[in-house]
């Protein structure tokens, strides 16, 4: 059974409204499954398609890009290279893992302005970015970005589909879901922070009858080739940035969650860090998350580069990052998250899912603090900040996060004080029913999904 993915919805959009005018690049982290669903939409949208994988392509194939004054004597050498017959207006060219190979993309200009035939470019995105200086980047070409597994497209794999739409329709009507109801999907949403939304590790926890130790194999797989790409492409500063993404576990489980330089190096300043920082969230390994100093129309303006949180691009990956084989097994960690029972570290595995589902809707991550001179500690701390995108009448709704039953909400409670003429709707993500109190909304993480 193959994962339904929401981006496919999207390529046939583009199919559509493209029309032959713009080849379509997928950008990603590796390992996310962009192959997977270009493949797929050539199968099933196409006539024909050719997948040409630049990781295995041979020079015969990367010979052909050297010329392209004959067109006719190009797509038929790629024709007989792989058996495959090309229809005019019919057919999909896939250019695969195309990082590895520059000169295709630059050939986009040309093979897109000629209109036979539809194209379709994925990679790994950082390596796109790195490998580009020697060719023109062609403007025939739309960019579309795609994420590890949501927990819609989890839970639909798992078979919860009927699941999900109870899920909507009580957010809908701002009800609770019946208690059976709401402890099936809070497990469920337990089941999905753990084992993570890289494809492998789903299809591994599946196909081992939800074994995590299975998907953890595979999530540990990928941590080694993220190491492998951060020492290979951020050649300048890979020390700096491979020390970042080692301590995010440690990083996020601090109160403040941010990161703090003067662990890795008592002279660090954020100046001499923001190309690592950078390298981190433009790979989409990491989605960084800056303090907004004032909370009015666009965060970005008021963005305070120095306060940063690290969340990791997959919360199951965090899992995995964050604690070792061992560990694992001799705390049976996996236990107790799904028993509810881990006193340490849920918190911050909780605020990575919330911010990994918030970039996967192509939101920017900010946060806000204030600080009290006459307490001396933060009086009011949110951990995430969203806008309703309006110009004319800009509202922020503050998100706070939650990851045990009891907690107190003096902090929203403050931020609406000050800023109630601001705020749109305030939310807390717990782990118990909906509910509505004193104008806020409190919804459990699996109904994320439906609020925003």
């Amino acid at each position: 059974m193959e994962i339904k993915r929401k981006i496919y919805k999207d390529l046939c959009e583009w199919k559509k409204s493209a029309n032959g005018t713009k080849a379509l690049m997928i950008e990603g982290a590796r390992r996310i499954g962009k192959s997977t669903v270009a493949e797929e939409f050539g199968k099933n949208e196409y006539r024909s398609y050719i997948l040409i994988d630049f990781n295995k392509a041979s020079k015969k194939v990367k010979s052909l890009f050297d010329d392209l004054t004959e067109l006719d004597i190009f797509f038929q050498s790629l024709s007989l290279e792989y058996n495959t017959r090309l229809y005019q207006r019919e057919s999909l060219i896939i250019f695969d893992e195309i990082q590895k190979f520059p000169k295709a993309r630059e050939a986009i200009k040309y093979l897109v302005a000629d209109g036979r035939y539809d194209y379709l470019e994925t990679g790994s995105l950082i390596s796109i970015k790195e490998n580009v200086e020697s060719i023109t980047i062609p403007s025939e070409e739309r960019k579309i970005k795609m994420y590890p597994l949501d927990f819609v497209e989890f839970s639909s794999f798992l078979g919860e589909d009927i699941l999900l739409d109870y899920i909507a329709e009580c957010f809908k009507k701002r009800e609770p879901l019946e208690r059976s109801m709401h402890n099936k999907a809070l497990r469920l949403f337990k089941e999905y922070i753990l084992v993570g939304g890289m494809p492998q590790a789903v299809l591994a926890y599946k196909n081992g009858s939800r074994d995590f130790a299975a998907a953890d194999t595979e999530k540990r797989d990928i941590l080694g080739l993220y190491r492998d790409d951060i020492k290979k492409a951020a050649r300048r500063y890979n020390s700096k940035v491979s020390a970042i993404f080692e301590n995010i576990p440690a990083y996020l489980s601090t109160h403040e969650k941010k990161i703090v330089l003067s662990n890795i190096d008592s002279n660090a300043t954020f100046d001499k860090y923001d190309e690592p920082l950078f390298w981190l969230d433009d790979s989409m390994i990491c989605n960084l998350c800056y303090k907004c100093n004032d909370p009015n129309v666009g965060f970005a303006l008021n963005k305070n580069e120095s306060a940063v949180k690290c969340y990791l691009g997959d919360t199951g990956l965090l899992v995995s990052l964050a604690f070792s084989e061992n560990e694992l097994a001799k705390t049976n960690l996996y236990k107790q998250i799904m028993d509810g029972k881990l006193s340490i570290n849920q918190g911050m595995i909780y605020e990575n899912a919330i911010a990994q589902m918030i970039t996967a809707k192509g939101k920017k991550l900010f946060f806000y603090t204030r600080y009290n001179e006459e307490k001396h500690r933060n009086d009011i701390e949110i951990d995430f900040m969203l806008s309703n995108d309006s110009k004319l009448n800009f509202r922020i709704i503050p998100i706070e996060v939650k990851s045990s039953k009891n907690y107190s909400a003096t902090s929203l409670d403050e931020f609406g004080r000050v800023y109630r003429n601001r705020i749109s709707e305030s939310f807390i993500i717990h782990p118990k029913n909906l509910s509505v109190a004193d104008g806020i909304l409190k919804i459990p993480p699996y109904m994320f999904f439906a609020a925003f």
